[in-house]
This record gives structure tokens, C-alpha cells and sequence, in this order.
């Protein structure tokens, strides 16, 4: 094995580098000298400690480099610093010295194997923190060593998304990306507000990391939406949106935008259908979000020569009273024209068609004395309405 065997013993087996690459670079004095390079040591021992020459690029009083095997430093409180895990994958890049760079993957313990120095852990370091700490490895071999460190794939993660979409839960997501994990759980709903998206990060071994995200702003402005990258076990929360809050927020471009749910359901009570329109039906109809009244009525089929189409109720419930709010619309002004009356719709809405099914349904409603405890029981009331259909709706 000769002399630089003897002086480095097990790590050729590790990186399976000819004799020929490390005696030219001893020649040309780009190697530690011997007398102070020292054999890699197992894993499970904390290399020795020894007097190093201060970088050329690092200033007096500036603080160094930490030391190989030693106590991490402190973890970085920048809630965008990406910490290291299993499955990610990194590059390994080392000017002059090809030899030196290589891709990487950490395997499942979060380990990855080092030329010269064998097994490395690297899991829970930040990107800066896994290059000095290769830096200090490689220091000890070639003098000053330039180090380079690219995340080049991000490994998959899991987080749990709360609040106001259609399908909380825990999600895996291969894109981690805050918009995607909104859209994987259906989107945000009409209720909520997404000025304040809130993102809770744990560390292991110190206080979790958090931030408030605005999504509702650049959509406001014309901007892109903030690509906030995401890691595994973030819990993101969507809130509700407060009742003082809602005049100062557009939910109307919300729903036009990517991060609603892509289609509402809203259902129509309507007498003026058949020949006749001597029949009440109730249906449900899914529109695309960000439908207006207009929409929904000619989805529907509503025949304007058999309904009071300048007097058509939209139902929408209220989640703070639990009762049934009524908008009146004039379908006539609406097709003519007129934007006021052509209103965006939401989600779980009742369209209420025929002047004289109007006025039994409010009596309906005036005499149902006790609020609706949620949505669905919002709705199972206008299906018990439907089912009744032959007492409620007779001419």
C-alpha cells in the first residue's frame, strides 16, 4: 500500500481512488502536510482535536467554521432554512479536485458516505451547515478546500393541512409547495381567509418554527403567489375568515383563483319545470367556482316563461346565526344586463324559483323556530321540504 496507505489506513477501500491521483497532489502541496493529517477515525468516535490554519477568506473575529464531530452549532431560527433529511438529494461539488465531488442520497438513517472520510450523518442540518461540515472534513486532506453544496431533489413530505377546506388531513405531498397543499385538500373554502394562512414547523430538540403566510394580498395586487416551500410534519391551518373582516376581503376573486376548490355544488328548488310546471323539484347541480346566479340557471333548465323570473330567492346559510340568509334577484335585470343582480354564488347555496313557492318556503322558514346547528342540516331541511313536496307546493 506504501507510505500515503500507512498514513491514511481504510480510506482507500472507501473511495477507491489510485495511489497516482494522491501523490500528485502531495507533490504539488494541495495535500495536508503528513505530519499533521490524521487517519479518519470510526463514526462513533469524535475525531481529535488539533490546530488548524485560519482560511484565507475568514477575516479576524469571524466566527468559524464548526468542527467535525463536534456539537452542531445552534439550528438557524430563519424559518426558510431547509434542514436535511432521508431521501434527499445533494451534490457534493469541490473545485480542482473532480475526485472529490459526487452526487449524494441520504440513505434511511440520514447518513451518506464521504470520499476520505467514510460515513457522515447529516440529518437535521441545514444546506450551509452540511458544507462546513463537509468543508472541515476535507480540510484536513487539501488545503482550503472550495466546497459547494446543491440540494438537487427534495425528498417527499407529509403534512397535515387544518381549518377551512373541504378535506382536512394528512397529505403526502411530492411537490411541497403551500399552494399545492391547499389544492390537494380541495382547495380553501368561501369561509375562509387566506391573508392569514398559518404555517407551525416542529424542530426536533427546540422550539417549533411558525410563520403567517398572506396569499390573499398578491392575488389582490396582480402578483405572483409566494412559493413557500414546505417540510415534512408542517401542520398548515387555514383560518376563518373574522365577520368584521369580510367588507376588506374578495372572496369573489378568491374563488376565481387556484387556490379555491375548483367547483361548488348548489342546489335548486324549482317548481316552474315540465310542460306544466306543476312539479317542485330539488336538485343539485356542480358549477365551476366563481359562478354567478346566471350560471346556475341555465344549468338548471329554469323555463323564464313559467317562472317569476324578476323574483327568484337565493338561500345561503350563515354560519354565525345558523339561519338562512335571503337574497333576493331579478333574473330579467340580470339577463339584461345589469351586474347587480347577476350574483356570484357559493357553496351549498338554494336557488328558490316561482313566485308562490317562494312565499311557502319563507312561511317554512318563519315557523322552523330553532337555528340550523351546521350546513347539513341546512340543507336536510329544504330535502324534507322537496319530500313534502305534495302538502307544500299544491296550486
Amino acid at each position: 500500500m506504501g507510505l500515503a496507505g500507512s498514513i491514511f489506513p481504510g480510506c482507500w477501500g472507501a473511495t477507491a481512488r489510485p495511489l497516482a491521483v494522491w501523490g500528485s497532489l502531495l507533490t504539488l502541496g494541495l495535500i495536508a502536510p503528513l505530519a499533521q493529517a490524521q487517519a479518519p477515525l470510526p463514526l462513533d468516535s469524535p475525531p481529535r482535536e488539533q490546530p488548524r490554519e485560519q482560511p484565507r477568506d475568514q477575516s479576524p473575529g469571524q466566527i468559524p467554521r464548526p468542527t467535525p464531530g463536534l456539537a452542531p452549532a445552534a439550528p438557524s431560527t430563519a424559518f426558510d432554512d431547509y434542514r436535511l433529511g432521508p431521501g434527499d438529494g445533494i451534490f457534493i461539488g469541490v473545485q480542482r479536485f473532480p475526485d472529490l465531488s459526487f452526487p449524494a442520497t441520504l440513505d434511511i438513517q440520514g447518513n451518506i458516505v464521504v470520499p476520505l472520510a467514510g460515513t457522515l450523518s447529516l440529518t437535521g442540518l441545514t444546506l450551509d451547515q452540511a458544507r462546513d461540515t463537509i468543508y472541515d472534513l476535507y480540510n484536513q486532506y487539501v488545503v482550503e478546500p472550495d466546497v459547494s453544496l446543491i440540494l438537487t431533489t427534495q425528498r417527499p413530505v407529509e403534512v397535515t393541512i387544518l381549518g377551512e377546506v373541504p378535506r382536512p388531513g394528512l397529505y403526502p405531498l411530492q411537490a411541497p409547495q403551500l399552494a399545492v397543499a391547499l389544492l390537494s385538500a380541495g382547495g380553501s373554502t368561501t369561509l375562509a381567509d387566506l391573508r392569514l394562512v398559518q404555517v407551525d414547523r416542529p424542530l426536533a430538540g427546540g422550539a417549533p418554527l411558525s410563520r403567517t403566510v398572506d396569499l390573499f394580498t398578491p392575488l389582490l395586487q396582480g402578483e405572483p403567489i409566494p412559493q413557500v416551500r414546505l417540510q415534512d410534519g408542517d401542520v398548515v391551518t387555514v383560518p376563518r375568515l373574522a365577520p368584521e373582516a369580510v367588507e376588506s376581503y374578495d372572496r369573489d376573486l378568491v374563488a376565481t383563483s387556484t387556490l379555491a376548490r375548483p367547483e361548488i355544488t348548489v342546489r335548486v328548488l324549482n317548481r316552474a319545470t315540465g310542460g306544466r310546471g306543476t312539479e317542485a323539484r330539488f336538485g343539485s347541480l356542480n358549477l365551476r367556482n366563481g359562478s354567478r346566479f346566471l350560471d346556475a340557471l341555465a344549468a338548471a333548465g329554469v323555463n323564464p316563461d313559467l317562472a317569476a323570473y324578476n323574483r327568484i330567492a337565493v338561500l345561503r346559510f350563515n354560519p354565525e346565526t345558523g339561519a338562512a340568509d335571503q337574497i333576493m334577484v331579478n333574473a330579467t335585470a340580470a339577463v339584461s344586463g345589469d351586474p347587480s343582480q347577476n350574483i356570484p354564488l357559493q357553496e351549498n347555496d338554494i336557488l328558490v324559483v316561482d313566485r308562490n313557492l317562494l312565499a311557502r318556503v319563507s312561511y317554512a322558514l318563519n315557523i322552523f323556530t330553532q337555528p340550523f346547528r351546521d350546513v347539513l342540516g341546512f340543507l336536510l331541511f329544504f330535502e324534507s321540504l322537496s319530500n313534502a313536496a305534495d302538502s307544500l307546493f299544491r296550486p
